[in-house]
């Protein structure tokens, strides 16, 4: 309780907040950043949210729907913000610079509190609080305790944004990382007024046409290596062009070929549309640890969720991380 406690007195003395969340936000991401804006509104004290990637779609009813305010720093740095102009800085559901491009130079020169609030495995050390929670399912099972016990009022936004992070980051509460305390928050929750149809439609009935047939042809190109162990994927420049689909389209696509009963590590790797780094996403069914893997190549996450980039040529960065793996499985 001493983190928690920590971050409530270090956020208690401000008036104002900025929060950000790691690039390509998913629904923890978004939903922990929405409650914990509202949760701070709510004792009097101003957020606003910096995201390092557009809104996806697929999420923004949580900011749009509860007239958060927030700055895009996809292209830029955003004219007439200043870091300076808030009483303290808090990044959610990450604590590494690999995940928050750009900031790392304005963050270690600011001279107020920095927070960091999460539950990866993979953590740097530069933030003046720290409150991660690696047993936690998701971000917002964080904050949902944090705002608990700074006696704010979980209402029904509040309690909508938290339940998007949390189904987000369990799979609707089949994943592993699924606890007891996920499933008494998650009703909590509801209680409070969630319309858990809504959101399923939201996030799952709700799909454009152009994702689907990128998933389609990520999974006629999906590869079977070790013996069926290992499944890998690629999406490349040409896939998004033919299909007019963009990069926030292949979120969750990662998990597809968990479902062959003989894979154990399935592998997604995506080439850049205009410039930077092979992006490639990890997940395990709990042989291997992907965290640690990642690590390797400067990236991290969870045992069984992962993440890492690898600079230079899209073939060459594919051929190095599946031999990799390959021999990691061996």
């Amino acid at each position: 309780m001493d983190a928690y406690q920590q971050v409530i007195d270090t956020l208690s003395s401000c008036k104002r907040v900025l929060l950000t969340t790691h690039i390509r936000p998913d629904g923890d991401a978004l939903g922990s950043t929405a409650a914990l804006a509202m949760g701070l509104k709510a004792q009097g004290i101003d957020a606003e949210i910096l995201l390092l990637s557009h809104l996806p779609t697929k999420y923004a009813f949580v900011y749009r729907d509860y007239a958060l305010i927030h700055h895009d720093a996809e292209s830029g740095w955003p004219a007439g913000l200043s870091l300076d102009a808030f009483d303290a800085f808090v990044s959610v559901d990450t604590g590494t610079w690999s995940q928050l491009p750009g900031l790392k130079e304005k963050v270690l020169a600011y001279q107020k509190p920095r927070v960091v609030i999460d539950h990866h495995l993979t953590q740097e050390d530069w933030a003046d609080v720290k409150l991660v929670v690696k047993e936690a399912s998701a971000a917002s099972e964080i904050v949902g305790e944090l705002l608990t016990l700074w006696e704010v009022k979980i209402d029904e936004k509040i309690a909508t944004a938290l339940y998007l992070g949390l189904v987000s980051d369990t799979g609707w509460f089949q994943y592993s990382n699924t606890r007891p305390y996920t499933l008494r928050l998650a009703a909590l929750l509801i209680e409070a007024g969630v319309n858990t149809d809504r959101l399923y439609q939201l996030l799952y009935q709700n799909e454009r046409k152009e994702r689907i047939a990128l998933q389609a042809r990520a999974l006629q190109g999906l590869e079977l290596l070790q013996d069926g162990r290992l499944a890998v994927m690629r999406i490349g420049k040409s896939d998004f062009d033919e299909t007019r689909a963009n990069v926030p389209d292949t979120e969750n696509l990662i998990n597809l070929p968990l479902q062959i009963a003989t894979v154990q590590v399935s592998i997604l790797l995506t080439e850049p549309r205009d410039f930077g780094p092979v992006r490639v996403s990890l997940r395990s069914k709990g042989q291997i640890d992907v965290a640690k893997f990642a690590e390797q190549f400067g990236g991290g996450g969870h045992a069984r969720a992962s993440g890492l980039k690898v600079d230079g040529d899209f073939k060459e960065a594919h051929d190095k991380v599946v031999a990799a793996m390959a021999k990691a499985m061996s």
